[in-house]
């Protein structure tokens, strides 16, 4: 993939990032159950890879806070940490792992960086921005829990985005 086609692609999923969250936002507390910001960032780092997937994990939550508000400044730290880290993990792994089935590797790169970046948002809210009141169990709730929703649509949309992609000779992943 080119240059160009790799930064085409980085800026229309930071432009999902600031999109997508506006308009799941229209229903309350959808935006902690269905992470629409996640998708995209994800998606970045599969396509385009890590540096790429890295910028937009940082600029998508940080022009969607200036531009909408959300999320709210006390939240944006966090959650450039956890993004950042899905971008980056996301295309690291796609490209370090191998093995004959893409599916496999697609699945594989999704859950590290999620793993990832829900323990860098813990670890970012628990280290620095929310010492002595965030515990174990507000981590646990919050990022397994309550984004239960969020994490299934992403487990079964993204690879279905990745395919078609695919198929229209769009992408070639982990090249």
């Amino acid at each position: 993939m080119t240059k160009t086609k790799r930064v085409v692609i980085a800026g229309l999923c930071i432009a999902l990032g600031v999109v997508l969250p506006v308009a799941v936002h229209s229903i309350p507390n959808a935006g902690n159950i269905l992470l629409p910001m996640h998708i995209p960032v994800l998606l970045c780092g599969l396509i385009c890879g890590p540096w790429y997937g890295l910028a937009c994990g940082i600029l998508a939550p940080v022009l969607s806070s200036m531009i909408s508000g959300m999320p709210p400044a006390a939240y944006l730290p966090p959650m450039v940490a956890e993004l950042a880290a899905y971008g980056l993990i996301s295309g690291l792994c796609i490209r370090l792992i191998k093995g004959k089935s893409q599916t496999a590797r697609v699945y594989t790169a999704l859950i590290a960086a999620m793993i990832v970046g829900r323990i860098a948002y813990g670890l970012m809210n628990a280290l620095i921005f929310r010492v002595g009141e965030y515990s174990m169990e507000l981590w646990l709730s919050g990022v397994f829990i309550t984004a239960a929703p969020g994490i299934l649509v992403q487990l079964v949309i993204i690879p279905i985005i990745i395919l078609a992609l695919q198929k229209a000779k769009v992408i070639e992943i982990g090249k």
